[in-house]
């Protein structure tokens, strides 16, 4: 459940829209080369993650495949990302509740939202697990419903509706009205809201059976992740005409709309709040456990290893609680241009995370082997795994001929390389 909540967040519910203005109806195959890339990732992530659990995930696979340096880079680069993320999910759901209630500042719903939250992670991890669990219940009985209302509308089922076919699938310029530099550049946008699915490692590290807790999660999330992301832009694309899409509040409100549904705005607004808060919550679990096993193995502050009595990593915590209370600071300063900022500074970073998982996997592959540790296997491994590299790479030259995509590049970039000045430096004071 909490692979399902981190994954499915706003880029789904208000997102989508975009990319199918961008690419028509073709922006499936766009989903289905960003989810068999993401499919493959959490497969090999999942196997290291079995065999090898623990806290830091990725970035103790990216030590003990890639080396010491690796860890560092990578893991404090996905924590800041975090953190970025943390202030733009804070400042959505404030803005909505804002606007349901005119007299209430939004820095004020965003300091709510963040000492409330500091809470259920500083009590006991328990906590953390049973608010993520009926966040992402509720988010998951949203798709479904929407699936299957979906499903009624395109076959003329629902009262005062006719059929819609396969007209808006098939007409207006075909499948693929924009050839596929349409579907390239819906990949740029829809690549992305697979972000949030490796938390499910981080997550099951701390489980009572870490090992099998991975292997299970694993196994499952990613075709549910799958069936909830094609089928929801499935019954889009059927539903709407494509150049529209990202028009109003949204292609999830638009389909509802066509439905007949009263109230439909209003409550998706709240599903939207909900998959905010999820995300927040999940993200203030992530960012912690991250800088708590960063700094126990000596590449992060020591301060940040103390347990409280219940063995929440407490300081951590607060850390990032900290950066919370930033983000209401600048809600207060700059309310309307946050969000672009924060989601501008987050960059490429989730790509670079994505490529040490691959190169960490291909590195440690032979060591899992020899020592019969594997649960979970990578599927035709070394194939797919370097075909994933090679679709990571594509997706970079993709990336480099967007403008906004390139300048994300080079600050994503700049950010690794200061990363790694920052532990040459550390590395050569702690020697002397």
């Amino acid at each position: 459940m909490m692979g399902l909540g981190s994954a499915i967040g706003a880029g789904l519910f208000l997102g989508t829209g975009v990319g199918i203005a961008t690419a028509g109806p073709a922006v499936l195959l766009s989903y289905v080369l960003a989810g068999l890339a993401v499919v493959f990732i959490m497969r090999m992530l999942g196997e290291m993650g079995s065999a090898l659990p623990s806290t830091g995930s990725f970035a103790e696979y990216a030590r003990l495949g890639v080396g010491n340096w690796a860890g560092f880079v990578v893991g404090w680069l996905y924590w800041f990302m975090l953190v970025m993320v943390l202030g733009a999910e804070i400042t959505g759901a404030s803005a909505i509740v804002s606007n349901w209630l005119p007299d209430v500042p939004q820095w004020v719903a965003a300091l709510v939202f963040v000492s409330f939250f500091a809470v259920v992670n500083l009590a006991r991890v328990a906590n953390f697990g049973e608010f993520e669990f009926w966040f992402a219940a509720i988010k998951v009985a949203v798709i479904i419903g929407f699936i299957l209302l979906g499903a009624l509308l395109v076959f003329g089922l629902l009262p005062n509706t006719e059929p819609v076919g396969f007209t808006n699938l098939l007409g207006d310029g075909g499948f693929m009205p924009n050839g596929f530099a349409g579907v390239a550049a819906g990949l740029l946008v829809v690549a992305f809201a697979f972000g949030g699915i490796e938390i499910v490692t981080i997550a099951a590290a701390e489980s009572h059976d870490p090992r099998r807790a991975i292997a299970t999660a694993v196994r499952s999330v990613v075709w549910r992740i799958g069936v909830f992301y094609l089928g929801s832009v499935l019954i889009m694309v059927l539903v709407l005409p494509w150049e529209g899409a990202d028009e109003g509040n949204g292609p999830f409100v638009a389909v509802l709309e066509r439905a007949n549904l009263p109230g439909v705005a209003g409550f998706m607004e709240l599903v939207v709040v909900i998959a905010l808060l999820s995300a927040f919550n999940a993200n203030i679990y992530a960012t912690s456990r991250m800088a708590f096993s960063l700094s126990r193995r000596g590449d992060g502050p020591k301060i940040m290893t103390q347990l409280s009595r219940s063995g929440v990593p407490r300081n951590a915590v607060l850390l990032s609680v900290f950066f919370g209370f930033v983000s209401v600071l600048l809600n207060w300063w700059l309310p309307d241009q946050l969000l672009g900022i924060l989601l501008n500074a987050v960059g490429a970073a989730l790509l670079v995370v994505w490529t040490f998982i691959i190169v960490s996997h291909i590195r440690l592959r032979p060591r899992l082997e020899r020592e019969g540790a594997l649960r979970v296997k990578m599927w035709l491994f070394p194939w797919l795994s370097y075909l994933t590299l090679a679709m990571l790479a594509a997706f970079v030259v993709l990336m480099m001929f967007d403008t906004t995509a390139r300048q994300q590049l080079i600050a994503t970039a700049g950010l690794c390389v200061l990363l790694g000045a920052i532990y040459v430096v550390r590395r050569r004071l702690r020697r002397s």
